[in-house]
């Protein structure tokens, strides 16, 4: 099976686990002022809707649950997440990267939490590697699920996207299941679906502590 083909059945399975709203699913809270205490600015995996996909979701949910008393807002960033991953993940770093540097100028004690999930996790790598060091201060914590990083997974983006920077990686959670063909050197496609609850309660609870 070509890459192009494999990748093509990835995306269709991420649509198909992800496409189907739940009942825990809320909009993106919209903040102008009063800043809120914390806010989280995810990025989807490759097909999914617009918006913070399954992975973001259960992960903000259940973060938000865990740090009440705080108010939490939401940016899904704003990117294609299709299978050209090196413009996508790209258009998606650029996106984030302007936010994020928004954020820190109007809403300075706004404490932020980058994360990813699949493609969306390469957003955030790229991004923590563009970001200017004068806004890591404003980040308290990075979330990052099924990051691409596997040999197959650099084969697809053709070895583009980047470790998360340095600077970043000491507040970085970066989660990969056993077995997922993506963020590992297993062979099961499904593994990569499989993050939600246990891994985001996971991240969501390491996260909270940084708040």
């Amino acid at each position: 099976m070509s890459r192009r083909s494999f990748a093509r059945i990835v995306s269709s399975a991420l649509v198909t686990v992800w496409a189907v709203p739940t009942a825990t699913e809320v909009m993106p809270v919209a903040f102008a002022e009063p800043c809120p205490d914390v806010e989280v600015v995810f990025a989807r995996g490759t097909g999914e809707p617009s918006g913070v996909g399954g992975a973001g979701q259960a992960f903000i949910d259940s973060l938000t649950a865990q740090v009440s008393g705080k108010s939490v807002g939401v940016y899904p960033v704003n990117y294609p997440a299709t299978p050209n991953y090196v413009d996508s993940a790209r258009a998606g770093a650029a996106d984030a990267d302007a936010h994020i540097q928004n954020m820190a100028g109007s809403c300075p004690s706004t404490k932020l939490v980058l994360g990813g999930y699949s493609q969306g996790a390469a957003v955030m790598d790229l991004t923590s590697n563009e970001l200017p060091a004068r806004v890591g201060d404003h980040v308290a914590a990075v979330a990052l699920f099924g990051n691409p990083s596997s040999s197959y997974s650099k084969q697809l983006s053709d070895n583009q996207f980047p470790p998360v920077s340095s600077a970043y990686r000491p507040k970085t959670i970066d989660l990969c299941v056993p077995d997922d063909m993506i963020c590992g050197e297993g062979g099961n496609i499904l593994a990569h679906l499989s993050y939600v609850p246990d891994v985001t309660n996971q991240a969501a609870a390491s996260v909270a502590g940084r708040l």
